[in-house]
């Protein structure tokens, strides 16, 4: 989609009336543009794939062939969201592919951050392309671009090849938030009546836990950082916190300390708290945590989750911190 460009006439969607006139628009025209054919689309659970997800099936149900890879470096509970949500509640036509064995074979003993992300990366395209491959009468490739995209890719996006298709497969793209930003997207998502959480998750990098179980990846450490991250992200919500900050996870290194349980020393890792807030994510400044919350998630993550003997908080803003550790 080159040089696409928002009508200065177009009005903000703030609210559910201005997102249902969206949403019927919006199913008119893909129902014009895909006729009886059949659509792809790549669902990783985020806030974009996810809203694109719930118009086309409003638009063209099963149609809609929707394709999600588990990378097996997803958050507790995020992929049988997709299946719980999608699978079931909208009845979508879902091919669920657990590639978490792949991935992390692949990984294994890798502890450089950036080839880990190019074989999380890479081996993502080998699966979808593997199992788009296996589908047949596929005519269009749906995408979750967003205005923003558009913009920082100055109007120009190399579609052809965007969630790894080889350029040999060739689709008519279906964009239907390509207008929007993402505080559209989301009151939207909310008048397709997504789940909050799902509308509302935060920013994920690409190879998620994976460049959060820093250094080498090893499954019993993923499993610790996947547990105490859920620990976090439940107590931030208890506490009130999940709408004031933007982004909060847990990071665990590959490195242990000395620590005691039931009376014995043992070793264990320290589960590294991130809490940011931005604008824009190219500075981000420190939430202050009150401390009686900072003690709570610490007394659960150490006593609940096995391997984990320490819990810090890291106060570094950026810059001088990028926001991800790896």
């Amino acid at each position: 989609m080159q040089n696409v460009r928002r009508p200065e006439t177009m009005a903000r969607i703030t609210n559910i009336e201005l997102a249902n006139a969206f949403i019927d628009e919006q199913v008119a025209e893909i129902r014009k543009q895909v006729g009886d054919k059949k659509v792809l689309l790549a669902l990783s659970g985020g806030v974009d794939s996810s809203v694109v997800a719930a118009l086309l099936i409003k638009a063209i149900g099963k149609q809609l062939v929707c394709v999600h890879v588990n990378h097996g470096l997803m958050r507790k509970g995020e992929s049988e969201q997709v299946i719980n949500v999608f699978g079931k509640e909208l009845d979508a036509n879902l091919v669920y592919i657990d590639a978490t064995d792949r991935f992390l074979d692949l990984l294994k003993g890798e502890a450089d951050p950036e080839k880990k992300r190019k074989i999380i990366g890479g081996e993502f395209i080998k699966v979808f392309d593997e199992e788009a491959s296996k589908l047949e009468g596929i005519s269009f490739l749906a995408q979750g671009t967003i205005y923003p995209d558009i913009l920082e890719s100055k109007g120009v996006k190399a579609h052809h090849n965007v969630g790894g298709l080889p350029e040999d497969m060739q689709f008519e793209l279906v964009e239907p938030v390509r207008l929007l930003y993402k505080d559209e997207v989301r009151v939207v998502g909310d008048a397709l009546g997504l789940p909050h959480n799902m509308v509302y998750r935060q920013p994920f990098p690409g190879p998620g836990l994976g460049v959060r179980c820093l250094g080498a990846i090893t499954r019993d450490r993923l499993h610790a950082l996947r547990e105490a991250d859920a620990i976090l992200r439940e107590e931030f919500d208890n506490y009130g916190l999940a709408g004031k900050v933007w982004q909060y996870f847990i990071s665990i290194p590959d490195m242990k300390s000395v620590g005691v349980r039931n009376d014995m020393r043992y070793e264990g890792w320290p589960a590294i708290i991130r809490a940011v807030n931005t604008s824009d994510a190219m500075t981000a400044t420190i939430e202050e945590i009150p401390y009686e919350l900072l003690h709570k998630i610490t007394a659960r993550i150490t006593s609940e989750v096995e391997g984990i003997n320490r819990v810090l908080y890291d106060l570094t803003p950026k810059p001088t911190g990028t926001i991800e550790w790896e």
